[in-house]
């Protein structure tokens, strides 16, 4: 492991910055580092950008899911959503997890709210329009939730058609988005089983530690569930490896089985450690806007290229 560097005040992210113990990457051509890990054999193609639009819509609809926790969902969602809202496509981010952590993170108070998902599923007469809000990100609308949609998971058990209650709920905007990103919450509960039965795609971020590599083949279970009973065109679009430490043979050696067992699903991007992405949840707004110049923002827009491309 290198060395960090003595602490020197900048504008700009350090190339190795810590906190207590625990080490953090924000360094310089990280997705060089991380894409040297790769021992496979792969051929790394640079992504190109993507080319304009015409028109909107219909949406792409891609659940971000796995059902551990703390792998990065909730960031990946906001960061990738406002790559591609720099791309030039219109976003729309769903909040589907009580803990309304997406929210919080794009500077709502989810507790405040007196609308979110939870009135649109549950509430006959409930208008999307009423609960969608705009961001600070131009191009990026979303629709919060809060604590109240835990209430959901018990009370859908008992509805007609339970697991496309969101598919219905968001059916009446699918014209008006490019991309309809949808975070789910840590389980394989009903409201994820809603997410990946309205999804064409699911985007799973996985944590290069070997607990998250252990919990991806229960999800691999479920998702092959959802294609026989529920929704035969869900696809997995790609594996995102986050909180990737180039300086840890650990991490490395985490990547590289991933990659070994899923091939081109893993996406290319490489989300490192950093400082970088508590500061933005604290800001209330992406990585892109808060430090658009950081290795944090450009492999999200890497990612943003990938998705696109894919």
């Amino acid at each position: 492991m290198n060395t960090p560097r003595p602490f020197t005040p900048r504008p700009e992210p350090l190339d190795h910055e810590t906190n207590g113990d625990e080490q953090y990457g924000d360094y310089e051509g990280g997705e060089l580092d991380a894409a040297a890990a790769d021992s496979a054999g792969r051929q790394h193609l640079k992504v190109p950008e993507p080319a304009p639009l015409t028109e909107h819509g219909p949406a792409r609809v891609i659940a971000v899911a796995n059902q551990k926790g703390g792998v990065g969902k909730t960031t990946s969602t906001i960061n990738l959503g406002a790559a591609l809202a720099e791309y030039g496509r219109k976003v729309l981010l769903v909040d589907f997890d009580p803990q309304g952590a997406l929210s919080v993170g794009l500077g709502v108070q989810a507790h405040e709210l007196e609308t979110t998902i939870y009135n649109l599923l549950m509430e006959r007469g409930a208008e999307i329009d009423d609960i969608i809000r705009p961001t600070n990100v131009e191009g990026m609308d979303l629709l919060p939730s809060n604590i109240d949609l835990s209430a959901a998971e018990v009370q859908l058990v008992t509805e007609v058609g339970r697991e496309q209650a969101l598919g219905r709920a968001i059916k009446p905007v699918l014209d008006r988005y490019d991309v309809i990103l949808i975070d789910c919450q840590p389980s394989l509960g009903l409201l994820t089983i809603n997410a990946l039965a309205c999804a064409e795609a699911i985007l799973i971020p996985l944590a290069c530690e070997f607990f998250s590599l252990r919990g991806v083949a229960l999800l691999m279970d479920t998702i092959d569930k959802v294609q026989q009973r529920l929704n035969p065109d869900l696809k997995i679009l790609g594996i995102l490896a986050t909180m990737f430490d180039p300086r840890t043979l650990h991490t490395k050696e985490v990547r590289q089985r991933v990659i070994e067992a899923f091939g081109d699903l893993v996406f290319e991007a490489v989300i490192n450690r950093t400082v970088r992405f508590p500061e933005t949840t604290v800001a209330g707004e992406p990585i892109t806007t808060w430090a658009p110049a950081s290795n944090g923002a450009q492999s999200y827009r890497l990612l943003a290229r990938e998705v696109l491309a894919r």
